[in-house]
């Protein structure tokens, strides 16, 4: 007996979800963690019933955001890696404008999840990025030889709190703590 293959989804089908990702995000982002679901619907130009199907419950949206965007910053610390010493720090800028950009879809993503930190798979991608990011930086001799991926994942939640909670310029608190992982 062979083992059923899952099919590709349809090239249409990866369309309609991107749509109704895209019309969520910025849906939530804009107006908050209530928007109706019929809303995003009409914003993607799906029928509600395309969407709970891909999105069973507003939940399963907002993760599902939440794990494009930390997948999207994953990518981006990959090109971030070609960049030597200023890797880690074009990183942590890319994502203090990101976050900074979305801010409002942060605050859904902690509303809807009781983090906006990544998870799972998604959140282990992204640690592996931030690893070979911190291998290069010590490499050229900007960060010191203590400094962890977790490490640079707390001064991600830090620089997403200091943006969430308009506590300070967020650019000022990356040089600090890029101060703080170089060598002692």
């Amino acid at each position: 007996m062979s083992t059923p293959q899952r099919r590709k989804p349809r090239t249409d089908a990866e369309r309609n979800r991107d749509r109704v990702l895209e019309a969520a995000r910025v849906l939530f982002a804009e107006s908050g963690h209530d928007v109706p679901m019929s809303e995003v619907a009409r914003a993607a130009g799906v029928g509600i019933g395309t969407l709970y199907r891909k999105f069973p419950t507003r939940e399963a949206l907002i993760e599902a955001i939440a794990e494009r965007r930390a997948g999207d910053l994953a990518a981006a610390g990959r090109t971030f890696a070609g960049e030597g010493a200023q890797g880690l720090e074009g990183f942590l800028v890319h994502v203090g404008e990101v976050l900074a950009g979305d801010r409002g879809m942060s605050e859904v993503i902690e509303k809807a999840m009781g983090s906006a930190e990544p998870q799972g798979e998604t959140r282990d991608a992204l640690l592996a990025v931030i690893a070979v990011l911190i291998g290069r930086a010590r490499a050229q001799g900007v960060a010191g030889q203590d400094v962890t991926a977790e490490d640079v994942n707390m001064v991600i939640c830090g620089l997403a709190a200091v943006i969430r909670n308009a506590a300070g310029d967020w650019r000022r608190y990356v040089a600090v703590a890029l101060d703080g992982l170089r060598p002692r």
